[in-house]
């Protein structure tokens, strides 16, 4: 069971997502649809690119981009998810004084960074193994950027893989960096901010950046299912 099935935009907390910069969402993706996307892994028609981190130095691991057109379960998360992230993207936008407002529709939105000259789909299946990372890094790919972006833990903790744990860091303006940890299990996924996310301060709202990144893995085989919603160039 996957996406719209077991994701209530309604009910979404979308004022936890803008107190901390993320918020879990529990039980996205049930252990046979997570299981089910693992194995996509060697299907390389499924994938428009491959890419090996150490070679680029993002870390150590490997993710593959999916092609369009997407698989189904990935293509109805992505829709599902979209409206409920757009209503706090614009709500964010105008806080940080940004004109910029984003559609209701996934599809309105990729539609404009098609006409942007970003057509490549960013939804990616990422793969780690001992010793594994991934970098502190932004998903950013363009000019045409929405704020928002989920991934989704296929594997699960303790019996697959020990160690590779999902990492946030918030660059606050003159302080020091704040890390996060978030506890996720199988199918649980963390939505969380692309780039830079509004901070009420005493004269208003700031901008404060973000980073994501996974730590080494110990031991076993950890997949994630990657969901961006700007198309790259």
């Amino acid at each position: 069971m996957i996406g719209s099935d077991r994701f209530d935009g309604d009910n979404f907390d979308g004022e936890g997502l803008a107190a901390r910069g993320f918020v879990v969402a529990p039980g996205l993706i049930d252990p046979a649809g997570c299981r089910a996307l693992a194995a996509l892994w060697p299907d390389k028609p499924r994938f428009r690119s491959h890419v090996v981190m150490q070679r680029h130095g993002y870390g150590q691991g490997e993710y593959q981009y999916f092609a369009y057109p997407l698989p189904a379960p990935v293509e109805a998360l992505r829709q599902a998810l979209y409206p409920a992230l757009a209503a706090v993207a614009n709500r964010w936008n105008a806080e940080l004084g940004i004109a910029q407002r984003f559609p209701p529709t996934l599809a309105a939105w990729l539609k404009q960074c098609h006409a942007g000259g970003q057509k490549r789909p960013t939804p990616l299946l990422l793969r780690y193994g001992p010793g594994d990372y991934n970098c502190l890094h932004r998903d950013l790919y363009g000019d045409l950027v929405f704020p928002l972006q989920a991934t989704v833990l296929l594997s699960e903790p303790d019996r697959d893989f020990a160690g590779g744990e999902f990492m946030l860091v918030e660059q606050r303006p003159r302080m020091q960096s704040r890390g996060e940890v978030v506890p996720l299990r199988q199918g649980d996924a963390v939505i969380f901010a692309v780039n830079q996310r509004p901070v009420k301060g005493a004269r208003g709202f700031h901008r404060t950046a973000m980073r994501h990144g996974v730590s080494s893995l110990r031991r076993g085989q950890r997949f994630t299912l990657g969901l961006i919603f700007h198309d790259a160039a």
